[in-house]
């Protein structure tokens, strides 16, 4: 009996060891697996040598040790001299003996000021691996790279790579209110505790960092673009300053959204005109009161004279009189502006699609050297597949920066697998044909195209205070995503799906090949059973959560979905061609021919750009509205095919992660067969046709999806 218990205690004794809740994201450090790998990295690094002892030197040295702890199980020694074969050198370039500087300054020269070298070299004639930039941030990245390739156990017997950021700026967008719920946010509250900074500094703000730096985001936007002017009362920035404190150390800059109508609502003025001296010289005081408290503050992003928030339309001025009065202010202390293109106005006619690029593009030039506009990928508002947003490429003059999403309002929100690398990709390697072929939005955004040294990326953040961050363990791979196609947009999601995969998860083989599947096929399965051959912005108003696609209610015309799909007796669509809209004319003539012909135009973006007839024929010989059905209905079958290949995983995944993903994933069956029944229902009205027999067909009415509320969903 004592030998059974014995035993029972030792299996649950294993199987709490080996339960996880997600929180240490991809910096894991479990033990190496491969025996092999092991033991040549074990020879490989005996001693870390670090040349400087400032903060973000001393945080690469502890994460390094931290690692080698855990991926090797050896604690290496520290030392102050390169005496043995295997020493890791972390040095900032200047620190560096002039010998080796001069041998390796071709290398610096490339990595810029924030890329790095990690080399193996000789040192002091010992066999060394060398770590090094032109900035000890620069060696930080460095080390997490290293330890990437550890953590994916690739060879580093010789080892030589040069790595530099391909945009300046690579951000988070907190859309965090100060009450600490977060607008879009399906994690939980917001991180920031404002109640209790600046005295007490959670140890999650150093790990957010430390995440952070580990894919190269040099910045953090803290506050929702609904802005709210008592971030910047001189109480609210002391708590600024003291997260600044903690995110200087691993290279990451703070921003705020700033309320345009601040001087209205908290400096006493009668008017927030950008024209206006007064006003001007209330910014000036305020942005200077910003500076003496965080001397490294990055700037401001705004949203103005959109969704009813102030701005200088206001008063009769332009964005730009609004956006290089804050560019003046921060000018400075080397601060930017990031104005938002996301405009719209219920006083417009127009189509939405347009609004952005009518507004923007006669103001190209007339923005300060410091100002950014920041652009969404698409011209509605995030959608899970849309084309690429005009004013790429439409304004030489200006430096564009990208705006993506990453928490996923409109892709399944916390419940749903949506990995959206794919989604970014398609976007960034879209040619916008602006200067000829192969002027991709990749390049508009990074200046190369235009010679603009500003450029970067900004990613709406999925992060919270659930144990693992980002709700859905699989929404981790967006924020890892997102932080490296900042770094390098030529990655490939194959690559990123693998490496947060090989660090998250197992470096088996089989468990990579499976659960990449599942991962890579999973934004278009999403698309196919809700918003399939580019229907848009269908889904529930206000929360956005499932199909909602017949409200038809709202005050606004653009807030109703039946305004983008168009559906009537005739056929489905939303016409923005010579003959409807014309949105289409502000895309260049090559990427219009996409899209212009109905008969010829991308499938998935087919109803986007046209009205289509219910009879008309696909390229599968399908008529639309059988091609609608076959959509909704094989993507809710290939999310029963993501359940069985899950659970065909569970010996490579701890116990607690695969159950929940397990759960999950029944959930988004559940609410891919809602998506499916409800608009197929919906829009069978309209076309009068039936679901093919070979279906199932849907167990519930068109009135019961109708009457479903959810008066509590996250995110409002």
């Amino acid at each position: 009996m004592k030998k059974t218990v014995f035993t029972l205690l030792v299996v649950l004794a294993a199987s709490r060891l080996w339960a996880e809740d997600g929180y240490d994201l991809w910096l894991r450090y479990k033990p190496i697996e491969n025996k092999t790998r092991l033991a040549s990295y074990r020879q490989l690094m005996t001693a870390i040598q670090v040349n400087g002892n400032t903060a973000t030197l001393q945080a690469a040295k502890e994460e390094l040790l931290l690692a080698l702890k855990g991926l090797t199980g050896y604690t290496i020694p520290v030392t102050t001299i390169t005496t043995k074969n295997g020493t890791i050198l972390l040095s900032n370039s200047s620190s560096l003996p002039g010998s080796l500087r001069s041998l390796i300054q071709k290398d610096l020269d490339k990595a810029g000021t924030e890329g790095f070298l990690i080399s193996s070299q000789k040192i002091n004639g010992k066999n060394s691996l060398l770590i090094t930039g032109n900035s000890d941030v620069a060696v930080l990245y460095g080390v997490f790279h290293f330890l990437r390739l550890l953590q994916t156990e690739q060879p580093i017997n010789s080892i030589h790579i040069v790595s530099s950021p391909r945009l300046k700026l690579r951000l988070l967008n907190h859309w965090d209110n100060l009450t600490r719920t977060v607008e879009r946010g399906y994690a939980g509250f917001s991180i920031w505790n404002w109640h209790t900074l600046p005295g007490y500094i959670d140890k999650r703000y150093v790990d957010y960092a430390r995440a952070n730096a580990s894919i190269g985001i040099n910045g953090t936007v803290l506050t929702n673009v609904n802005a709210n002017a008592v971030i910047l009362s001189a109480d609210y920035l002391k708590k600024v300053a003291a997260l600044a404190n903690v995110f200087r150390t691993y290279g990451i800059k703070v921003y705020l959204t700033a309320r345009f109508s601040a001087p209205v609502e908290t400096g006493g003025l009668k008017t927030a005109d950008p024209l206006d001296p007064a006003v001007q010289q209330w910014w000036n005081t305020k942005v200077k009161e910003i500076y003496q408290l965080i001397p490294d503050f990055g700037g401001f992003l705004v949203k103005a004279n959109s969704e009813g928030q102030p701005g200088p339309q206001d008063y009769k001025r332009t964005h730009a009189d609004g956006a290089n009065m804050l560019a003046d202010a921060v000018a400075p202390y080397n601060g930017i502006i990031m104005w938002r293109a996301f405009v719209y106005s219920a006083e417009v006619p127009d189509d939405r699609h347009k609004q952005a690029y009518n507004e923007f593009v006669p103001l190209d030039g007339k923005f300060r050297s410091n100002v950014m506009v920041q652009v969404k990928n698409g011209a509605i508002d995030f959608m899970p597949r849309e084309p690429f947003h005009p004013l790429f490429g439409a304004m030489p003059k200006t430096p564009l920066m990208m705006e993506f999403q990453v928490t996923q309002e409109y892709l399944g929100q916390g419940t749903n697998l949506v990995y959206l690398a794919p989604l970014f990709k398609e976007v960034l390697q879209s040619d916008t044909y602006y200067k000829g072929k192969g002027s991709t939005v990749a390049k508009v955004i990074d200046g190369s195209l235009d010679h603009h040294s500003l450029n970067g990326m900004a990613g709406v953040a999925n992060i919270g205070t659930d144990i693992n961050w980002c709700g859905h363990p699989f929404a981790q791979a967006n924020w890892y995503a997102i932080g490296r196609l900042s770094w390098d947009y030529n990655l490939s999601s194959e690559q990123i799906a693998e490496e947060w995969l090989r660090m998250t998860y197992s470096n088996k083989g089989s468990f990579l090949a499976n659960a990449s599947k599942i991962m890579l096929q999973s934004r278009d399965i999403m698309v196919q059973y809700s918003n399939p051959i580019g229907l848009h912005h269908i889904m529930g108003t206000g929360h956005h959560y499932g199909p909602a696609p017949w409200v038809n209610n709202l005050n606004r015309p653009e807030w109703n979905p039946v305004y983008y799909h168009k559906a009537d007796s005739i056929g489905i669509g939303f016409n923005r061609t010579g003959s409807g809209s014309s949105a289409i004319a502000q895309y260049f003539p090559e990427a219009r021919k996409l899209w212009e012909d109905i008969n010829t135009c991308e499938e998935k973006n087919l109803l986007w750009f046209h009205h289509v007839p219910w009879d008309f024929t696909m390229k599968s010989g399908r008529t639309l509205w059988e091609e609608l059905c076959y959509h909704y209905y094989t993507g809710a079958e290939k999310v029963k095919q993501m359940q069985q290949t899950w659970k065909g995983l569970h010996s490579f995944v701890d116990k607690d992660r695969f159950e929940q993903v397990r759960q999950l994933l029944t959930v988004q069956y559940d609410e891919a067969v809602w998506w499916r029944n409800a608009c197929l229902l919906y829009f069978q009205t309209f076309s009068k046709k039936p679901i093919p027999a070979v279906y199932e067909q849907p167990d519930k009415t068109l009135e019961y999806y109708k009457k479903l509320r959810f008066l509590y969903a996250p995110g409002n």
